[in-house]
């Protein structure tokens, strides 16, 4: 059982950055693939971007390439998303997600634990 909680979300202006975190428990986080997920208002919730458990192979939503970096510290069990550049369309609800498994996946339903999630908005 891996427990997710997020951080980091916020109000900011177009072209402002955020950081997000996402702190996970139990004592073989290397061993998961890692992923942020966002839903806005009416919206389904779509894939951000998706990091593998050594963190050598990463995988991004054509919208945020470029703009968007996931990272991950597995000695303090964290996964990242630094959100530069950011859009209006960008506001959304940011989850983090985890899935024990190799490489990336884009799959919503490929990934086993979810956080609770952290808003975020970007005003015009």
């Amino acid at each position: 059982q891996v427990q997710l909680v997020e951080s980091g979300g916020g109000l900011v202006q177009t072209g402002g950055s955020l950081r997000l975190s996402c702190a996970a428990s139990g004592r073989t986080f290397s061993t998961y693939r890692m992923g942020w997920f966002r839903q806005a208002p009416g919206k389904e919730r779509e894939f951000v971007a998706s990091i593998s458990g050594s963190g050598g192979g990463t995988s991004y939503q054509d919208s945020v390439k470029g703009r968007f970096t996931i990272s991950r510290d597995n000695a303090k069990n964290t996964v990242y998303l630094q959100m530069n550049g950011l859009k209006p369309e960008d506001t959304a609800v940011y989850y983090c997600a985890a899935a024990i498994g190799w490489g990336t996946s884009t799959n919503l339903r490929s990934y086993n634990y979810w956080g609770q999630g952290t808003q975020v908005t970007v005003s015009s």
